[in-house]
């Protein structure tokens, strides 16, 4: 009777998302991203359910690892979806590819964004962002170039030492010479952002080990290079390492999303001023929790319903 009235109640989800022609993405990874893409989808931002029969996507072909981590997809003017990855723990590049529809993909191919940097040991969590007053793309995401922030040398495991660097590129084949892009004075890793009220709001992780921070803060811009405004106090629950946040408005909420890595679930934290946050992980349910294919490290998308309903119709349960 209970799943009865839970597949009533996400029927009448689907139904409203459809009239209101918008629904939302989550694109993820399980395991070590060997498979590939994930994608689950949701009326409401609340309650998700696995597209493809829970199958990758798009499975990786670049990269010396042929891994697809922390996927990040942003939507381009020309309504092209544009897609970044990690490719691996020890690259020096990120994968891309781009498509329609999440169901044909153009060829993926390698972007060496560190690879001027002999030394550089990982490029890791990379994220894509449109930028409307350069007519641009932004890609960040955390490497550890070990020679450089000797202050903060050793503060994360293993001794990595992130900062958050970047490129832009108007057509994803020639990109500006990569930039530090953000350096808060800690190992940082895990940036996006959250546009609100005409600002830009850069979430950022506190990598930093000892003594154990691996919480989420974030800090505003009036441009998307910045410069940033002081970070806020932590808005994650204390003692929970948490990491891979992806952000959305929905209705008058705000959602942040993302991953309790130890205990290996999701999570979930609401806000309507960006300054009071409520932990809303026990409304929602995720993908496969407490299981080896659970969604890990993802982004949220706003799409049309119309991609969804391709996307369901094309499912291998159907």
């Amino acid at each position: 009777m209970r799943t009865l009235r839970w597949l009533l109640s996400f029927l009448a989800l689907a139904i409203a998302a459809h009239a209101a022609d918008t629904a939302y993405l989550f694109t993820y990874f399980t395991k070590n991203g060997e498979d590939g893409l994930h994608l689950a989808w949701s009326a409401d931002g609340y309650r998700w359910e696995k597209l493809n029969g829970g199958q990758s996507c798009l499975a990786p072909t670049v990269g010396r690892s042929k891994l697809l981590r922390d996927p990040c997809v942003v939507r381009g003017p020309d309504g092209t979806f544009h897609l970044v990855w990690t490719a691996g723990w020890t690259e020096n590049d990120i994968g891309y590819s781009s498509t329609k529809d999440f169901i044909t993909w153009s060829p993926e191919k390698e972007i060496p964004v560190m690879a001027h940097e002999p030394t550089v040991r990982n490029t890791w969590a990379p994220e894509v962002h449109y930028d409307e007053r350069r007519s641009e793309f932004v890609i960040f995401w955390a490497s550890t170039i070990p020679e450089k922030f000797r202050e903060t040398a050793g503060a994360s495991e293993d001794n990595y030492n992130h900062r958050i660097y970047s490129t832009t590129t108007k057509d994803f084949n020639a990109f500006t010479p990569t930039q530090l892009f953000y350096e808060p004075g800690f190992s940082v890793i895990d940036a996006t952002f959250l546009h609100a009220d005409g600002k830009h709001w850069l979430i950022v992780k506190d990598e930093t080990r000892n003594p154990p921070k691996k919480f989420l803060r974030l800090a505003a811009a009036a441009d998307l290079h910045g410069p940033f405004g002081e970070l806020s106090a932590p808005f994650t629950p204390p003692g929970l390492w948490s990491e891979g946040p992806t952000a959305i408005k929905i209705g008058d909420d705000y959602l942040v999303y993302f991953e309790a890595y130890r205990d290996k679930h999701y999570c979930a934290m609401r806000s309507r001023d960006l300054k009071t946050w409520e932990d809303v992980t026990a409304k929602m349910s995720f993908v496969d929790e407490g299981t080896p294919t659970r969604m890990k490290h993802g982004t949220i998308i706003a799409v049309p319903m119309e991609i969804v309903a391709r996307l369901r119709a094309a499912s291998p349960s159907r």
